[in-house]
């Protein structure tokens, strides 16, 4: 599928997805985004993704082809609704996962090209805003791994996703990824509010 280009790098973005539910709020919400940015959304539930693993004996599983895959764009979207105050058990598993590109020496350089990529977030949950933790989880992954934070799109899905609400909410992260611009995380202090 054609993506959104960014003028800036000529490479499209991509988003990533992890819920119990595929068409459930937060399915709904990256359907929606991806349609408007005409890019392809990775489902975790169709990778095979085992747990972080000090001995790394969890190589054959689908998570460096999923990386190798991810590193080709500068701009990724991570969809995760929130569970308890943060990302789903599969979403954090992919999380630890990137561990294996700073510990491995053979994943090393791949790693390093995670530097500088453009990373935004799109969530539902019951609440007003996304839980500050919630956010957190991303934005501290992003900034150590030298990542830049574009923005969040949250919907309160406390009724349920309302496409006339929600999908309006989408569109100021739909507005970033398509200039392909970021969040001073100084300024948003982790809060999730773009700027």
């Amino acid at each position: 599928m054609a993506g959104v280009r960014n003028t800036a790098s000529g490479h499209a973005a991509i988003a990533v997805f992890s819920s119990a539910r595929r068409h459930g709020n937060t399915g709904q919400l990256i359907d929606h985004i991806a349609r408007e940015l005409q890019i392809e959304t990775i489902d975790f539930a169709t990778v095979d993704l085992s747990a972080y693993d000090y001995e790394h004996r969890n190589r054959g599983d689908g998570f460096e082809p999923l990386m190798q895959r991810l590193l080709a764009y500068d701009q990724l979207i991570f969809a995760s609704p929130v569970y308890w105050y943060t990302v789903t058990s599969t979403m954090k598993v992919f999380l630890d996962r990137l561990s294996d590109y700073l510990d491995l020496p053979d994943l090393l350089p791949e790693g390093r090209r995670l530097r500088g990529k453009q990373a935004y977030i799109a969530c539902t949950s019951i609440c007003e805003q996304a839980p500050a933790s919630f956010v957190n989880t991303f934005v501290d992954t992003f900034e150590y791994l030298g990542m830049r934070y574009g923005g969040i799109a949250h919907a309160n899905c406390e009724h349920g996703y309302v496409a006339a609400r929600h999908d309006a909410e989408a569109a100021l992260l739909i507005q970033r990824v398509k200039q392909g611009r970021s969040v001073d995380v100084a300024t948003s202090a982790h809060t999730g509010e773009s700027p």
